[in-house]
């Protein structure tokens, strides 16, 4: 697997793409698809997050555990789906809560690159997953990979927001220097939460932060007015 990422994270993580953990993920990945094993999201979109969200225009992170596992699902941007797809029902509580906490129209859609376009990191902690099996993937060396990238932006960024939704991703705040971030915790958005994260108000609370730090806030609504 070759590496096609934009360059401000190939020169960010080159420590990390020379480590021998690293090489493990590719030879994994290489081993599942000569083997007839299909592989969400296709390689070019496994960086999306990275390639669409340069290092250093990265203002919010919002984790995402892995990939969707049905065909036409995922597409390399956490709890994002390209246009024409059937929203997942996990986006669909994050639709709700925008409409409670910012009053953005419920959008018809499910793809949230214009987010990403304006920083915000949509990142899976494991950034493939074999059809069908969520987690299939976790235990190749992605999570080593993303908890580094994690790192990487507290270390070398400021004034960034995290945020953690559900138990997995809490475990990440570890990772963030809180007081150089704001980091944001809340129950996963799947309906599974009985909708405790409903009234969680991250996305007003994130950019009420980004204007207090001088920055611009993000366009949350994806819906039409």
């Amino acid at each position: 697997m070759s590496v096609k990422i934009e360059e401000s994270w190939k020169v960010a993580l080159a420590t990390e793409f020379a480590q021998p953990y690293f090489q493990g993920i590719t030879a994994f990945l290489k081993k599942e698809l000569t083997s007839g094993k299909t592989i969400f999201p296709p390689g070019p979109l496994i960086f999306n997050a990275f390639n669409t969200t340069p290092f250093e225009q990265v203002k919010v992170v919002i984790l995402g555990q892995d990939p969707y596992i049905k065909p036409g699902e995922a597409m390399g941007l956490s709890f994002s789906v390209p246009r024409g797809v059937a929203i997942p029902p996990s986006l669909r509580n994050i639709y709700k809560e925008l409409e409670s906490d910012l009053r953005c129209p419920i959008a018809k859609h499910g793809d949230l690159t214009k987010w990403a376009e304006q920083g915000v990191f949509l990142l899976n902690a494991a950034l493939s997953v074999e059809r069908g099996l969520s987690n299939s993937h976790a235990k190749c060396g992605w999570h080593t990979f993303t908890d580094a990238v994690i790192k990487k932006l507290s270390d070398e960024r400021s004034g960034l927001v995290f945020m953690l939704w559900g138990n997995f991703a809490k475990q990440k705040a570890a990772l963030i220097d809180p007081f150089k971030h704001l980091v944001l915790e809340a129950a996963h958005p799947s309906p599974l939460a009985g909708g405790a994260f409903n009234g969680s108000h991250h996305f007003s609370k994130a950019n009420e932060f980004l204007a207090a730090n001088g920055q611009a806030t993000i366009d949350w609504c994806l819906g039409e007015v």
